[in-house]
């Protein structure tokens, strides 16, 4: 996820520079060029949100899916448990009925 994270970064950041570069030799007034940078950075901040917005929603799912692993571990290991404990309940109680009849 590092590595996706940071390649959108340099992305986002060679879109910038290259809008930037773009709008300094492109022949238009000063306030058309503000207007532009400003248009292109807030299309900047909505991918942005988008991307963030999409990383919390997967984080989201795969805490969802790791406490759903858990509990299915945890009702695995109580059911272990408590066949343990029956065979230990069934098997002290034949050892006391042959310890009884002897």
């Amino acid at each position: 996820m590092a590595d996706d994270s940071n390649g959108v970064f340099w992305f986002l950041t060679g879109i910038g520079i290259g809008a930037v570069i773009g709008m300094m030799y492109a022949p238009q007034s000063g306030s058309e060029t503000r207007a532009a940078l400003k248009s292109k950075a807030e299309e900047g901040k909505g991918m942005v949100r988008d991307r963030t917005r999409q990383a919390r929603e997967q984080a989201s799912q795969w805490v969802d899916k790791g406490k759903e692993v858990v509990s299915q571990q945890k009702d695995q290991l109580r059911t272990a448990v408590e066949a343990g404990k029956q065979a230990y309940r069934e098997t002290t109680a034949a050892v006391e009925t042959k310890v009884a009849k002897s």
